[in-house]
């Protein structure tokens, strides 16, 4: 059975980001549940899935102005290079480092999907944005410049004031 199964607990609210994280964890799966002699190209699907997944993230958040080499973005970058790694150790010939990883990603994908994702969905809706076509329906409520703080919050006085009138009441 794998680590990881998709439920709509996961879900973010974005249907076009909802989709690849389930394909996410259907490769992870697939990568989990592979003899040593299907590992590799099941790995490297999940690689090539990974690059397209966070490269549409990316796009988002370059639509919306969530991005300025954020944590997000970040994130995504420093979780290739450690996946692409473990394609490297598994093309010579080393499978356990992708073996461990299976059973991390799982653990790092639900907390990703609920911090990260989903504060990025959450952004999503707000401005009205379209993944499809790229089209924003209410710019109004774009951020002024680039979000780059690593908690992807737009921080203007009005919400620090909805924040700080929400955690005294």
């Amino acid at each position: 059975m794998p680590t990881l199964i998709w439920s709509d607990a996961l879900s973010v609210g974005v249907a076009p980001m909802d989709a690849t994280h389930q394909e996410f964890i259907a490769l992870l799966a697939e990568a989990e549940a592979a003899s040593d002699a299907d590992l590799l190209p099941r790995w490297q699907a999940l690689v090539m899935h990974t690059q397209a997944h966070f490269d549409a993230e990316d796009r988002y958040m370059r639509d919306t102005r969530f991005f300025a080499e954020n944590c997000h973005t970040t994130h995504h970058k420093a979780v290739l290079d450690v996946l692409r790694h473990g394609l490297a150790r598994g093309q010579a010939g080393d499978l356990a480092p992708i073996r461990q990883m299976t059973r991390e990603l799982a653990t790092w994908f639900v907390h990703h999907a609920d911090t990260m994702d989903a504060t990025l969905a959450g952004h999503l809706q707000r401005v009205g944005y379209d993944p499809a076509t790229g089209q924003i329906a209410y710019p109004e409520h774009l951020p002024p410049q680039a979000i780059a703080g690593c908690d992807g919050s737009d921080r203007t006085p009005q919400t620090d004031m909805t924040a700080t009138s929400s955690a005294t009441a």
